[in-house]
C-alpha cells in the first residue's frame, strides 16, 4: 500500500516537471529549457527535479513521448465516414488532417518535434506507435494485401509526413495548409505505388 502511493507521487513529480517544462519551452524557446528553470517552474526542489529527471533529453524525450501519445488520442476523435473508406485519398487525408490536428493546435509539438532538428531525435516506438496506427486506419478502409512489410511502408508513412509538417513549419514559421497539402499528395503518390501492384 505505502509502494503504490510513493509511486502515485512519484508519477505526480514526473508530471509537474512535464508541465513545467511544456510551459518554459510555449512561453519561450527550447534552448530555455534547463533542469535548474524545470525546478524553479514546478516549485519543486532541485534535489527531487535530478532525482527524476537526470538530463534536459531525458525530458525532452518524455515530452515528445507524450505528444505522440496525444497525437495518437486525436484518431479517436475524429470519424473516418463511411462514404469516404475505401478511396485512398480520402482515407490519406483522414490520416493527415488528425496528425495535422494536433501538431496545429501543440505549440510544443511544433517547437520540440517540428521546428527543430530533434535532439534527442524521435525515437523509433513513437515512429511506430504512429504507422501502427496508420497502418490500422488504412486497412479498416482500404486494402493492403498486397503490401508487402505493411508495418515499414506505415512507419515510412508517419515519416513523410512529419517531414513534410517539419519543413512546412521551418519555412512558414508556423504549421499551415501547405504543409498538409504537401503531405497528401507525397502520402497519396508512396501508397499508390505500393497498393496498385
Amino acid at each position: 500500500m505505502e509502494t503504490s502511493a510513493k509511486q502515485d507521487r512519484s508519477k505526480e513529480r514526473i508530471n509537474k516537471i512535464i508541465d513545467a517544462a511544456i510551459e518554459i519551452v510555449e512561453d519561450g524557446e527550447i534552448d530555455d529549457l534547463t533542469l535548474a528553470k524545470v525546478a524553479e517552474t514546478s516549485g519543486l526542489k532541485r534535489t527531487s527535479t535530478y532525482k527524476f529527471i537526470p538530463t534536459v533529453d531525458f525530458l525532452k524525450r518524455l515530452i515528445i513521448s507524450k505528444c505522440i501519445d496525444e497525437c495518437l488520442e486525436n484518431f479517436s476523435k475524429n470519424i473516418l465516414s463511411d462514404s469516404d473508406k475505401g478511396d485512398l485519398i480520402k482515407v490519406t487525408n483522414y490520416i493527415i488532417f488528425n496528425i495535422y490536428e494536433y501538431f496545429f493546435n501543440s505549440l510544443i509539438a511544433q517547437k520540440l518535434i517540428l521546428s527543430n532538428t530533434i535532439n534527442p531525435p524521435l525515437d523509433s516506438d513513437s515512429i511506430r506507435q504512429l504507422g501502427s496506427v496508420i497502418q490500422e486506419t488504412y486497412e479498416e478502409s482500404i486494402s493492403l494485401e498486397n503490401v508487402f512489410n505493411k508495418e515499414g511502408v506505415c512507419r515510412v508513412v508517419a515519416q513523410i509526413i512529419l517531414s513534410i509538417f517539419s519543413l512546412n513549419t521551418k519555412e512558414s514559421g508556423k504549421l499551415n495548409d501547405v504543409g498538409k497539402i504537401e503531405a497528401s499528395r507525397a502520402v497519396v503518390a508512396y501508397m499508390t505505388s505500393w497498393t496498385k501492384k
